[in-house]
């Protein structure tokens, strides 16, 4: 049972579960509106821009590469979502059109990064800038607003008592894990990751992997905006600013690393829906608005850090419980054996 236990605790995501409940708890200790259901739903219909984000940057991040120009793909994307959708635009050829837009900046970066070989950090830190100026060019600076309310009554849309934001989220999460566990193309963004090489030795197409990882990052993005038009019902000239750093802090709370070959969506996910909970938790704490960025980052470094800890110590429990079991194994071997040579 104890070693069940410790097995159950090594694994990131149910490790990430308990400090959620946690984390629910001491903050609900402070205030009891914090862990009601209506404020835990919105805190988690609030977090599913990060979410969704989180896992489009894992597929990056699992190849053992970085896209910092989500923030800015996100910003174009609600700004083309927003304008197309004030021109009266039907809402899925504005779907299939912002996706586009995502995929075809996700397609420059993976380009860039895989046949030029830049640097992912420097390629994507580049479209960043070029993105956020081609938002700013295409808006003309201007905030746009007269969204139709069609469009953000979606936000309010329940599905079996859940906003449909949560099922977008969802359904994200559920098809990027069966894509990178029940496929073989799927399990080569983690050979990609974990051994360059190697993944090119036994043929596996390590380029053009690495350009799908950054286009489904760049989609994942577009879905971004595409949702927070729909939850805010304006864009302004600032959309996706900063976000970038806090994708990549939430996949890697969730446990996906940032060297590559390791992680997985559903931590991705619970890290991004984690981060939100510790940035939101201020709030209820009546804490003021200006130490929020200091006090969420220390606390996001001191739970990482315990996590990390607490996960070494497990797997050095867990080996000398292997290696006390391997002597007892080996103790008994020899009894056997002194036992059979003493037999005439």
């Amino acid at each position: 049972m104890k070693k069940l236990l410790i097995k159950s605790i090594q694994v990131r995501e149910i490790s990430i579960v308990i400090l959620l409940i946690a984390f629910f708890l001491l903050v609900g200790s402070i205030n009891q509106e914090f862990i009601k259901i209506d404020s835990i739903t919105l805190l988690v219909s609030g977090s599913i821009i990060l979410l969704v984000m989180a896992i489009g940057q894992s597929f990056v991040l699992l190849t053992a590469n970085i896209d910092v120009s989500v923030g800015s793909i996100m910003g174009i994307s609600a700004a083309v979502c927003g304008s197309l959708l004030v021109s009266g635009l039907n809402v899925w050829v504005v779907v299939i059109t912002v996706m586009a837009v995502g995929a075809f900046i996700g397609l420059i970066n993976g380009l860039g990064v895989s046949y030029l070989r830049i640097p992912s950090i420097i390629m994507t830190l580049g479209m960043l800038g070029i993105v956020r100026g081609a938002m700013l060019l295409y808006t003309e600076g201007m905030w746009i607003e007269a969204i139709p309310n069609d469009y953000k009554r979606l936000s309010n849309t329940e599905i079996l008592f859940l906003p449909l934001p949560i099922w977008i989220g969802f359904v994200v999460m559920i098809i990027a894990y069966l894509f990178l566990t029940k496929t073989k193309k799927g399990r080569y963004f983690y050979a990609v990751g974990d051994n360059e090489e190697g993944a090119r030795l036994v043929g596996i197409p390590v380029r053009l992997i690495k350009v799908l990882a950054f286009i489904i990052s760049g989609m994942s993005a577009s879905i971004a905006g595409l949702v927070f038009v729909m939850n805010i019902g304006f864009v302004p000239n600032t959309t996706g600013s900063g976000i970038e750093l806090e994708v990549i802090a939430a996949a890697v709370l969730g446990g996906v690393s940032l060297s590559g070959g390791l992680g997985t969506v559903v931590g991705a996910g619970l890290g991004a829906v984690f981060f939100t909970v510790i940035n939101q938790s201020l709030v209820y704490m009546k804490i003021p608005a200006y130490w929020n960025s200091a006090i969420s980052g220390f606390l996001l470094l001191m739970i990482v850090i315990g996590d990390t800890k607490f996960q070494s110590y497990l797997k050095r429990k867990s080996r000398h419980h292997v290696k006390e079991k391997s002597n007892d194994g080996g103790e008994e071997v020899r009894a056997s054996d002194s036992k059979n040579k003493a037999i005439p």
